[in-house]
Order: structure tokens, then C-alpha cells, then sequence
């Protein structure tokens, strides 16, 4: 079908293209399955990592179950513990990407993918999207905790820009356990999966930072990550839909480029020493709502955080720069009743975590839980600028075998959940401390799916090198 794809040739130059130049263009096929993959190669899904959890033997198609034609794709969603406790050792979610074969797609002519669905029983899927291609990611959307019925039903996933979407390869994404069936597994099947063109869309509403005007400080050469970015949209049926986008799809702007800078990912980056900018974005010419205005507090050499000195093969990270994260963390749940500013900064190369005002926040990663069966220990390294913070404490939390966080679904006692709870004590201003947290206490007979950490007190801190080992 592609034979004869050409690549893209751009030139930019005075006097223009020459006449024997042509540019080239990708194909814009809409499907994406019908009854087969529709231009992708056999081997068309590409899984999540399964180090990090995800299941790769439920992937499949079905020739008894089929919205239209003959053949549906078949998701067999594994349990997450079983009847004696112990954790799927073939990984505990399912989840992964549907890839194009050639260079990619050009999406320009559509404003929606689209899909069928059904499960074997009512079950909550974590993720639907596209986008999603393991090379940056730029254009990813998602749509989260999409429950699905026991029945056929049609979901659309609008498109925030078309006009980015030039070159796709990320045609389909989604990821699914078992938090709303209390671990146990399920089927489902998506069928009828391609892009349309139904002009539905009423004016969206994009958000920045959750929608809020938030103010920060921060210091010099720290980059700071856009979060919170979602477009609310009205389909033609009058439902209305809430994606999470990827910041690539907004244009940003500072109000003084001389103290703040942002690139077209949203990333932020503090270059003056005094003053402030406030960053917006807009999307087609729209202003989202929400900004983030931050003051330069100058320069600040912060010192690396100590070098880890465990084995890779022993360890499952969170967060840190000397190993591959295990699983993918929401460090800024944004709870009720949370003071705390959450930033990811980078200086000379490393990352480190930055909470500011803190009363309690999270690490979450409910829906992908660590299996800590093998694991002892907790590390962490604890660095404060200034004197005041006598202690922070740490949550470490089991959700037990409902795989979720204090909750009686599936018959499941209501505090089925373990945790042990450790104060970090004797930080000095200036200095980094590490502290090795045993996962002792209730964590002594439950931590196979570890889905929180707690983080109570400060006010302010900044961590690094967050592991179990």
C-alpha cells in the first residue's frame, strides 16, 4: 500500500523551490483496525515495559466477537494478586501502543479518532489515546478511566490541532488493570478503530496547570515542566469529553523572555537572576486557562546529590538520574486540601524534585504498583536549604490485593491497604542526607503492589534518588 512513500523534503532558502522539487507527502489513512491492521506491520503492537509491570501475553484478536465484520481486537486484562496473595508474576496491567508501519501518517484532514468497545463485565480502562510512539511523545492525548459496558458503544477521542499531526506514527494507545474489578481479570475487545472527520467540535477549553494562576519562586538554570494540560471539548451529540494533551500541541508565551524562557514542549526554563514572567499558552489562537508566574530568586549552586551505589539489578527506581525508572509516577496529585508547589528542576544535568510549602502530597503509581516482594528498603536522598525543616516523614504504602488505595471493592476489607511510617530526622541546611527506609512493620508481609508514597510535613525540601532495593 506505501510502496513508492516518499520522504519530506524541506528547504528554506531565498529564492524559493526549484521546479523539479516536489514535496512529498504521508498517506492519510484513516483506519487504523477493521477487520485486520490496517497498513501496520504484523507485529503492530508494541507493549509497555514490562520491567515496569505490564503483561504481554493478552494481546490478541477474536473471530467470535466483532461490532462490524468478522474480527476484533481481544484484551485479556491479567489479575493482579491471586486467591493466596501473591502477585501476577507476568506483570500485573496491560498496555502498549499500536504503531505505523512506513515513515507515518498525515492526520490533517481529521479532528477525532475513533472506537469501539465492550467488556466482559463493567471495568474502568485506565487509557485510551494516540500519539503516544516512543519518540518523544510529542502529540500524545489520552483519555483516562473510560468505563466500559458490557455492550458495544462508540468513543471518540477529538484531536486538539490537526495541523500537527503531519507526520503520526502513534496511531492507537491504551493500557488497562484491574482497580475497578478489585485485581481480578477481564476481557475486553475495540473494534472499528480509525480517524474521522465530523466538524463536532463546539469551542474547547484548554487548561494549563490545572487551570489555575499559580505563583512560584525559583532559581536560576531551573527548568520547570508545564503540567496539568487538558482540552475540554462539546461533540456533536452535546456529551462532552476531557483529554489530557501533550503541551506540544499549545503555542507558549512569557511575559519577559529575560527572566523566563519556554519552548514549544512547555518545558520552562529560568534565565534571569531577578524579576518576573508569567507563561501562558493558547491553542489555535485561544487562550487556555491557567498560568504559572515565577520569580527569579538568582542563582543557586545546589550540590549533586550523593552517587547510588546499588545495583541496578537490585533495584526498582522512582526517581533518579543513575538508574531507568521502573514505572511511571504522578509526583503532583494535586489533593484536596494540598498546600504543596511540586517542581522537577535540573541543574548541571541532574534532576531532583523540589516541594515547597508542603503539608502532605504524594508519589503515586496506583496503577502501575511496584512488586517490592524481593525488596528490603527505601532510598532516598533529603536535601533543605534553609534551617527550619526539622523533619519529613514518609508513607510508604501497600493498596493489598483490591489494587486500590483504601478501598472495599470486590468484597475486599476497606483497609486491606498496609503501610509503614518513617520520620526523617537530623537534616542540616545545606547539606544532603540519605536515608535507607526499611520496608518494615505491616510492609513486612504485604508489598507486592506498593502504590504510594505519602509525604507529610517540610514545608520545604528537595529530594533525589527516590529507589527500593
Amino acid at each position: 500500500v506505501l510502496a513508492g512513500l516518499l520522504s519530506v523534503v524541506i528547504v528554506s532558502c531565498e529564492r524559493g523551490f526549484s521546479d523539479e522539487i516536489a514535496l512529498a507527502t504521508y498517506p492519510d489513512i484513516p483506519e487504523v483496525f477493521t477487520d485486520v491492521p490496517v497498513s501496520l506491520t504484523d507485529q503492530f503492537f508494541v507493549s509497555f515495559d514490562p520491567a515496569g509491570g505490564a503483561n504481554v501475553n493478552g494481546f490478541g484478536t477474536d473471530t467470535k466477537e466483532a461490532y462490524l465484520g468478522t474480527t476484533s481486537i481481544r484484551i485479556d486484562v491479567p489479575y493482579q494478586i491471586n486467591s493466596q496473595g501473591t502477585i501476577n508474576p507476568q506483570g500485573t496491567y496491560i498496555g502498549g501502543i499500536f504503531v505505523d508501519r512506513g515513515n507515518g501518517r498525515d492526520l490533517t484532514n481529521y479532528d477525532a479518532l475513533t472506537f469501539w468497545a465492550k467488556g466482559s463485565v463493567t471495568a474502568e480502562i485506565g487509557l485510551f489515546g494516540f500519539g503516544t510512539d516512543f519518540e518523544g511523545d510529542a502529540h500524545a492525548v489520552g483519555l483516562n478511566n473510560v468505563t466500559l459496558s458490557t455492550d458495544w458503544r462508540k468513543y471518540t477521542i477529538p484531536i486538539p490541532d490537526a495541523s500537527k499531526l503531519v507526520q503520526e506514527k502513534g496511531v492507537f494507545a491504551f493500557a488497562a488493570g484491574t482497580a475497578s474489578t478489585g485485581g481480578i481479570g477481564y476481557t475486553f475487545w475495540m473494534d472499528e478503530i480509525r480517524f474521522e472527520k465530523f466538524g463536532i467540535v463546539a469551542q474547547p477549553l484548554t487548561s494549563i496547570f490545572g487551570g489555575q494562576n499559580s505563583e512560584q519562586t525559583a532559581y536560576t538554570d531551573a527548568v520547570i515542566t508545564t503540567t496539568g494540560v487538558t482540552q475540554t471539548v462539546t461533540l456533536g451529540d452535546g456529551s462532552v469529553v476531557t483529554t489530557a494533551i501533550a503541551p506540544g500541541y499549545l503555542d507558549f508565551k512569557t511575559s519577559d523572555p529575560f527572566v523566563a524562557q519556554v519552548n514549544e514542549s512547555g518545558e520552562i526554563t529560568v534565565v534571569g537572576t531577578s524579576g518576573t514572567a508569567t507563561i501562558t499558552a493558547s491553542l489555535n489562537g485561544v487562550d487556555a486557562v491557567g498560568s504559572v508566574t515565577i520569580t527569579s530568586m538568582g542563582r543557586f549552586a545546589l550540590p549533586k546529590a550523593p552517587v547510588p551505589t546499588h545495583a541496578a539489578a537490585d533495584v526498582s527506581s522512582i526517581f533518579s538520574d543513575a538508574y531507568p525508572d521502573a514505572i511511571e509516577s504522578n509526583f503532583d496529585p494535586r489533593w484536596d486540601g494540598s498546600n504543596t508547589v511540586y517542581n522537577i528542576y535540573s541543574f548541571a544535568g541532574d534532576e531532583f524534585s523540589s516541594y515547597e510549602d508542603n503539608n502532605y502530597t504524594g508519589i503515586v503509581f496506583d496503577f502501575d504498583p511496584i512488586n517490592a516482594s524481593s525488596k528490603t528498603h527505601m532510598h532516598v536522598d533529603v536535601y533543605i536549604e534553609e534551617a527550619g525543616t526539622s523533619s519529613i516523614e514518609f508513607q510508604i504504602r501497600d493498596m493489598g490485593a483490591d489494587g486500590e488505595i483504601d478501598s472495599d471493592d470486590a468484597g475486599y476489607p476497606i483497609d486491606d491497604d498496609k503501610d509503614y511510617r518513617f520520620t526523617a530526622n537530623g537534616l542540616t541546611a545545606g547539606e544532603w542526607k540519605s536515608f535507607e527506609i526499611p520496608l518494615a512493620g505491616d510492609l513486612s508481609n504485604q508489598k507486592g503492589s506498593i502504590g504510594l508514597i505519602v509525604l507529610v510535613g517540610g514545608p520545604d525540601f528537595i529530594l533525589d534518588n527516590i529507589y527500593f532495593y
